[in-house]
């Protein structure tokens, strides 16, 4: 398992590494995330698959009483349960354009450096986006995000009635009962969550409720940003995702345009839990700059990231639903 500052040690390459910095400077999520580059190509490169065991069933245990065994108690006498689980790897990212005559007359503004920093937000936007909304089955493109994967899980909460945090009034009259619903969200998780994911109008309420309760604080990350916290817990907001064919822009964590409602993830990054997967002894993230001393009037660039995120135990991550904002 290795993050991606780790990744970047063993590059020699300094565009790669500032390009490492780029994704881990635009996310917190990424910055925090493992990878387990383990995924080796199959027969002619083909297959990009991340098998692994999925925790279905915990165990349990029980007392037992002298002279009786413990099949005489349900809660004792099971075992856990796991079941064969694949992730397949995808490739994203995206190419740029860029005329020689640009590139050399770009003056202050360095048109390379420029298009380089928005692919790379154009890259992190679709990794947050499909982190919660993918689902391969839909699109094969893309890989199972944890709306999928927590879908009827035991850590899926409050799917029935919404709590109103809609205007400045109803969070002072419901924000205790939020909070009591909050711990109890977490503690259906197995550990402490590491990192709460949320768009921008979610981000702003939870950071007003933690004020009034006591919980909020304030950290830095690796690059010396302001983390806003929830009881020692980073809130980050996933931005927004552009999406090229409605041609709008949607939060990566989507708000019902009916209801108003959002949800919250929590997620546990762990081997055994919620973490990503990559292609073995490879980058995690590959770049190709233009070269302006070849042939030619045009050049391209790109960047481009080969991964897949995987939930090993549904008992690590959870979503809160049904929060109304709007």
């Amino acid at each position: 398992m290795i993050t991606l500052q780790e990744a970047k040690v063993g590059m020699a390459d300094r565009v790669d590494q500032q390009v490492i910095d780029e994704f881990r400077r635009g996310s917190l999520l990424l910055d925090l995330l493992i990878f387990d580059d383990a995924v080796s190509p199959g027969t002619g490169g083909s297959t990009l698959t991340y098998g692994y065991m999925k925790l279905k069933t915990p165990s349990t245990a029980a007392f037992r009483e002298i002279n009786k065994e413990y099949s005489d108690d349900e809660n004792a006498s099971n075992e856990a349960k796991r079941e064969k689980a694949t992730a397949d790897l995808k490739i994203f990212g995206g190419e740029f354009k860029i005329d020689r005559v640009i590139a050399k007359s770009s003056g202050a503004v360095d048109e390379v450096d420029f298009q380089m920093k928005e692919k790379i937000k154009g890259a992190i936007n679709l990794f947050h986006y499909t982190v919660i909304n993918g689902d391969a089955n839909t699109n094969a493109k893309e890989f199972d995000g944890l709306d999928t994967l927590l879908t009827g899980s035991s850590t899926e909460y409050n799917i029935e009635t919404a709590v109103d945090l809609s205007t400045s009034e109803k969070m002072d009259t419901n924000y205790k009962a939020f909070l009591d619903m909050m711990d109890d969200f977490v503690s259906k998780m197995q550990g402490k969550p590491h990192i709460f994911l949320m768009n921008s109008v979610m981000k702003t309420k939870m950071k007003g409720i933690a004020r009034r309760a006591g919980y909020y604080s304030r950290s830095e990350d690796a690059f010396g940003r302001t983390v806003d916290n929830w009881d020692g817990i980073p809130m980050q907001d996933l931005e927004e995702y552009y999406d090229p064919s409605t041609k709008k822009t949607i939060p990566c964590v989507p708000i019902d345009t009916v209801e108003g409602t959002t949800d919250i993830y929590a997620v546990q990054i762990a081997k055994d839990g919620f973490h990503g997967v990559s292609l073995q002894g490879e980058k995690i993230i590959s770049t190709c700059l233009p070269n302006f001393d070849e042939a030619g009037a045009v050049k391209k660039g790109d960047v481009e990231m080969v991964a897949a995120v995987v939930l090993k135990n549904s008992l690590k991550a959870g979503v809160f639903r049904k929060i109304k904002v709007k």
